[in-house]
């Protein structure tokens, strides 16, 4: 191994350090413990080594994201070839969905309320953004209008980060997370006739 492979890798450890921290201290003590300060006693590098990788907390924030839009892609997808077609891939999809929030709060908040500095829905959009779209329209797409599964897609996802967040934020009671997916699909996928 050459010392410029050595450097990258070592890099790309540090990077990876980096994140995983912040993760573990925002999942056990919220994103306010997540300052570069605190990220650099953890791993036991300067402060300028953290900025070496990163910009700001925004941008670790930001990778934090796209760490977890890539594990919600690999859940989506495994509910979709664990679903029975229909109505029971739209079901484990909406499970699968809501129990990725459940599990990860602080993943889930860096994806989508805090500013991570990742562009949605834009020609910019990072792939492990398009990637967790694509697995949810892929095995929804034959339920809806043939000229806008995207606009179907995109309303499903609303309505289940719509749960997800009330209920994270106990404006909803989680013991009827259940019904409320079971609903969700019977509006979005009726029953054939």
């Amino acid at each position: 191994m050459s010392v410029q492979e050595r450097k990258e890798r070592e890099r790309a450890d540090r990077h990876r350090l980096i994140v995983s921290t912040a993760r573990e201290l925002a999942e056990t003590q919220g994103w306010d413990a997540v300052t570069t300060r605190r990220l650099a006693e953890r791993i036991e590098y300067s402060q300028p080594v953290l900025y070496s990788h990163f910009r700001g907390r925004n941008d670790i924030v930001g990778a934090v994201a796209l760490e977890g839009f890539a594990e919600l892609t690999t859940a989506l997808r495994a509910a979709a070839r664990e679903g029975t077609g229909g109505r029971g891939t739209a079901g484990a999809l909406a499970r699968a969905y809501t129990d990725f929030a459940a599990r990860n709060p602080a993943v889930y908040d860096a994806m989508f309320t805090l500013d991570n500095g990742l562009p949605y829905a834009d020609d910019a959009t990072p792939p492990p953004l398009r990637d967790a779209f694509q697995a949810l329209l892929g095995a929804l797409a034959d339920h809806a209008a043939p000229d806008r599964p995207d606009l179907f897609t995109e309303t499903f996802w609303a309505a289940l980060h719509g749960l997800a967040t009330l209920t994270h934020t106990g404006r909803l009671p989680a013991d009827r997370v259940a019904g409320r997916l079971t609903l969700l699909v019977d509006r979005f996928i009726p029953h054939a006739r």
